[in-house]
């Protein structure tokens, strides 16, 4: 994923619509969308709209309807915008995101065993 293709966070609400529902019409991510914040049909269409011009989805036709997927997975999306923000808000220093992370969202005692478990196997394979 190339700089030019970081999405924004309108972006990013659309994407996450697209994960979780799969392929979808403009319609549907419109309503999807609107149950948390009102928006206008029209906007997100040409944000949609955008985001394939930007290669950020796929557009088919299917008839009249136009059918959007994400181009890249979750998982991709989520490095690049977190590298992104490592190298440009954290200066490349990524313990500095996570002691901000930490330090302003109280994790689960489930989520601090995910983090001690992770701890313990980036230890083991340093050794």
């Amino acid at each position: 994923m190339t700089d030019h293709l970081r999405p924004t966070q309108a972006e990013l609400e659309i994407l996450q619509v697209l994960w979780k529902s799969g392929a979808s019409t403009v319609k549907q991510v419109n309503e999807y969308l609107n149950e948390k914040k009102p928006r206008g049909y029209t906007t997100t269409l040409k944000l949609m709209q955008i985001m394939a011009e930007k290669g950020l989805v796929d557009r088919t036709a299917d008839g009249k309807l136009h059918i959007y997927t994400a181009r890249y997975a979750e998982d991709q999306v989520k490095k690049s915008v977190v590298s992104s923000l490592v190298d440009q808000v954290f200066e490349g220093a990524a313990m500095e995101l996570v002691i901000q992370a930490l330090g302003n969202y109280k994790p689960s005692h489930e989520e601090i065993s995910e983090l001690k478990s992770l701890l313990d196997q980036l230890e083991n394979n340093q050794k």
